[in-house]
């Protein structure tokens, strides 16, 4: 399969030698002030940039009708028109806030886990969520998902970027420490003990390893999807 990167920073370059030790080639590497062109010798884009020049980025690929693996998180407001134009150029997308096996089995834990505490009032809720200093949004688009899956099972109806929840809003701590790949936790806590459940990166390797899957994926695909329908959850 023939690779294009949109963005080669250190994702990029992380992915491109898991996909090298994968089988397949890389053949556009592309980075903010490139030409796109050579992504047209793709069969898929995988696109790891930042929040401002995701969307651009995305329309390019579908109006090219090249399928395109996008984990830039911070632009979930503009989904419905992306999903949009996927539908109308009969393209292929597939994004996620994290392409992680273990982030992924970590929000369908983190869903099951809201719906068991959801009864009980004296446990309160905190989400927490670390990255390095060099993550450009806030909160994690990973740690939406995780307030999303908590609301689909609570009573909570929203998410504010803060430690403390406010009302039927889950608050979102957002910490930026040195060389954090990725820390997210969800705690349930009362007077007389705590339940949480906590998953933390070790390396990129994670992420790229998903995003190649996603790409082998897609490959044969038309429409939008997340990396549940590439797992199976």
């Amino acid at each position: 399969m023939k690779i294009g990167l949109l963005g080669y920073g250190k994702m990029g370059k992380v992915i491109e030698r898991i996909a090298q030790e994968r089988g397949h080639e890389i053949v556009a590497r592309i980075n903010k002030d490139d030409s796109k062109n050579d992504l047209e010798k793709s069969d898929v884009v995988i696109e790891f940039t930042a929040p401002e020049s995701a969307l651009e980025n995305l329309k390019y690929c579908i109006n090219k009708q090249i399928p395109i693996i996008c984990g830039t998180t911070g632009w979930n407001s503009s989904i419905e028109e992306i999903y949009k134009l996927v539908s109308d150029q009969n393209a292929a997308l597939v994004h996620a806030s994290n392409f992680s096996l273990g982030v992924n089995l970590f929000f369908e834990l983190n869903k099951r886990l809201a719906a068991l505490m959801e009864p009980f009032e004296d446990y309160q809720l905190a989400v927490q969520e670390i990255h390095h200093t060099e993550k450009a949004d806030a909160p994690s688009g990973t740690a939406i998902t995780l307030a999303e899956g908590i609301m689909e099972n609570t009573h909570f109806k929203g998410w504010h970027l803060g430690k403390e929840n406010e009302k039927d809003s889950i608050g979102i701590e957002a910490l930026r420490e040195h060389d954090v790949k990725g820390t997210h936790l969800v705690s349930w806590n009362s007077d007389v003990d705590q339940i949480e459940i906590k998953h933390t990166a070790h390396s990129r390797d994670g992420f790229a390893l998903g995003a190649v899957i996603a790409a082998e994926w897609l490959l044969d695909k038309k429409g939008s999807f997340t990396m549940k329908d590439v797992l199976g959850l």
